[in-house]
């Protein structure tokens, strides 16, 4: 038997009121059954202090602005808090994803609640399990959701992260952030180093979180490619 009730087309629509078509989403699609809004996923990538944040939540305003209704989520923020934060002051409430969060059960609590959903902000998107990843392409496909997922493409040991690889196969459209990042020689930053004990760590747990103040016991240090290999933090180091 079909479950009509868990079908997930056109949950970022509101629900019909009683003067609405009895077609649902007919008035949303076009006469080859295609949306007419043609939902996108795409990841948005760079080293740290690229500015990942501050787009995301620029994003996320200039398409409030515009009338459209979307959720922001992000997951082990730096302020180890339910927002988005940037490292120039911006700040944005946010949902945590937790392994046990599902986004499209997300969007369908959020429009069953009677509020339309026209996209999400996923910040921090490489700290996301591939179950998250799945989930944003099908609320593309399935639910005309546009996803925005921005975060770090690999860890401190230059490897990819599993989320992000995983963007990279999946996302309609892949952009790095053009802010550049420089090195402390003054080449372009291209990989996150961990710093412990004031070294280069080459080994360790893929997620820990720190930040770039010299002052943390663990932070992290973008570097051009010879000086990550190297090890060389310079005099910041």
């Amino acid at each position: 038997m079909t479950d009509h009730a868990a079908a997930p087309t056109c949950l970022a629509r509101p629900p019909l009121g009683p003067d609405d078509s009895p077609a649902g989403c007919a008035a949303a699609r076009g006469v080859d059954g295609r949306p007419l809004h043609a939902a996108a996923l795409k990841f948005f990538w760079g080293p740290m202090d690229c500015g990942k944040s501050t787009m995301a939540l620029q994003m996320n305003h200039n398409h409030s602005r515009q009338g459209r209704r979307g959720l922001v989520t992000t997951r082990i923020d730096r302020s180890l808090g339910p927002q988005v934060t940037t490292r120039i002051g911006l700040a944005h409430e946010a949902v945590e994803v937790t392994d046990e969060v599902d986004l499209r059960a997300l969007v369908r609590d959020t429009w069953a609640e009677g509020v339309r959903v026209d996209y999400l902000i996923c910040d921090e998107a490489s700290f996301y399990n591939l179950e998250h990843i799945e989930q944003m392409a099908e609320l593309v496909d399935s639910y005309d959701v546009d996803v925005y997922a921005f975060g770090l493409a690999t860890d401190f040991r230059s490897c990819l992260f599993p989320a992000a690889q995983r963007l990279f196969e999946l996302a309609d459209e892949v952009a790095r952030i053009q802010v550049e990042v420089l090195c402390w020689c003054g080449r372009e930053g291209l990989l996150n180093a961990r710093v412990v004990d004031g070294r280069v760590a080459r080994e360790g747990l893929q997620v820990v979180i720190g930040d770039t103040v010299d002052n943390a016991e663990v932070r992290y240090q973008v570097l051009c490619r010879r000086h990550y290999r190297a090890g060389e933090l310079g005099p910041r180091g």
